[in-house]
């Protein structure tokens, strides 16, 4: 009797009978089949992704392009113009990711963008700025560590390993994430020579980036690519990535001088181009200049957006010193806070520090090494002298800030 039962058991799904079932499941009162339940997870596996893309969907609130400004504002002087760039990049980037293509409908394209700038001069803090703000995963990543496939350096898909750590791993949201590709000066063509060695760091780079960033299925290496070959890729879509390049382009100058005729040193020109400002002539830079310093057409073609940082005078670098939400100065006052004790620092000291750091001609990042040089045997001797004497207050003098500057080596950094 039980033979007979056994053998009249069907999938309680489908219907099926056991014996044309490869494996019938037995459960409360019920079975079911393989072929049910291999159907049931794709049903699962599609609703699950479904939800998923609603989920980012809603998440996904529209911030204005000056609402973004406004919170950049607070971290970085100045750079108004390159402000608003990226503002209206992420902004276009948001309403893009938001847009529901029907039929016949026109498709919003994205616009990688490239910042152009003096080293020091805050494309990095940009960067990094807008990432606090944006709900979208977002990485910073290197292109001097990036090398042609096959030889020793990264591979160009670890920029998008980088994006899917940023994003948990979950691929629906790094596919709708943003990069900045940072040092994109470094990759340009070394010579315009044809040679017998291979451009393997340079215009070999450039190439591999090309359909990155237009747009693609890449297979991405989850932990990075050569040291776990073995590993199982992940395909990523860079269709709705952002893509933000930033490079100092140093020398290139000289080139966009050369295209207005006229001389990087002295006052010679022609009369039609007396208005050049020679102080910052990163603002006359064409996707030409780009060009000739040694990026490939085709690159540039896929930035289309070229925006540039205006070069940091002691008046802005005074700013930097003390305006921002994360400013130096207010940085120092703050690790004293924790030891109880109040720094205060004397309007001379600023001055001081902003020409010692123009000197050195390293933008706004000369400023936190002088910062350091003055500071050092403060920080090292109070916590001490604090338990024994009771100190409550430390006060930076000028004869202070000069004594200590002058014990350091940063005095033999001077650029002549």
């Amino acid at each position: 009797m039980s033979k007979t039962n056994n053998r009249d058991v069907r999938c309680s799904f489908c219907g099926i009978g056991k014996s044309d079932a490869q494996m019938l499941i037995a459960g409360d009162g019920a079975h079911i089949c393989d072929r049910c339940v291999t159907q049931a997870g794709e049903i699962l596996a599609e609703e699950l992704k479904q939800r998923k893309s609603k989920s980012l969907q809603t998440a996904l609130k529209l911030i204005r392009p000056m609402e973004i400004k406004q919170h950049l504002d607070q971290y970085v002087i100045g750079q108004d113009e390159a402000k608003k760039v990226i503002s209206v990049a992420v902004y276009n980037h948001y309403k893009r990711l938001n847009q529901k293509v029907e039929k016949d409908e026109i498709e919003l394209e994205k616009s990688n963008l490239i910042i152009v700038g003096e080293t020091g001069t805050g494309k990095t803090l940009l960067a990094k700025t807008v990432a606090k703000i944006l709900n979208v995963p977002f990485s910073i990543v290197d292109a001097t560590v990036l090398t042609e496939a096959g030889y020793v350096g990264e591979d160009v898909e670890s920029i998008l390993t980088r994006l899917l750590q940023a994003a948990d791993y979950d691929v629906a949201a790094a596919e709708r994430g943003i990069i900045y590709i940072d040092e994109i000066d470094k990759i340009a063509r070394k010579s315009d020579n044809p040679s017998i060695t291979r451009d393997v760091s340079g215009e070999g780079v450039q190439q591999a980036l090309l359909k990155i960033l237009e747009g693609t299925n890449v297979n991405v290496p989850p932990q990075g690519g050569r040291k776990h070959p073995d590993q199982k890729m992940i395909v990523v879509n860079t269709n709705n990535i952002l893509f933000i390049c930033g490079g100092a382009f140093d020398g290139i100058q000289k080139r966009i001088a050369n295209r207005l005729r006229t001389q990087t040193v002295g006052y010679k020109m022609k009369e039609e181009d007396e208005g050049v400002d020679m102080n910052n002539l990163y603002k006359y830079i064409t996707p030409q200049d780009l060009k000739n310093f040694g990026l490939i057409p085709e690159l540039i073609g896929r930035l289309p957006v070229l925006s540039y940082l205006n070069p940091l005078d002691k008046e802005t670098l005074l700013n930097i010193l003390t305006e921002p939400k994360n400013a130096l100065i207010k940085q120092y006052i703050k690790l004293f806070e924790y030891e109880d004790i109040e720094l205060k620092f004397d309007e001379e000291v600023y001055q001081f520090i902003v020409d010692k750091a123009w000197e050195f001609k390293l933008g706004a990042r000369g400023l936190r090494s002088i910062c350091e040089a003055i500071m050092l045997d403060a920080m090292f001797e109070t916590p001490t002298v604090k338990d024994q004497t009771g100190q409550k207050e430390l006060r930076i003098t000028l004869e202070y800030a000069k004594q200590k500057f002058a014990k350091s080596d940063l005095k033999k950094m001077k650029v002549a």
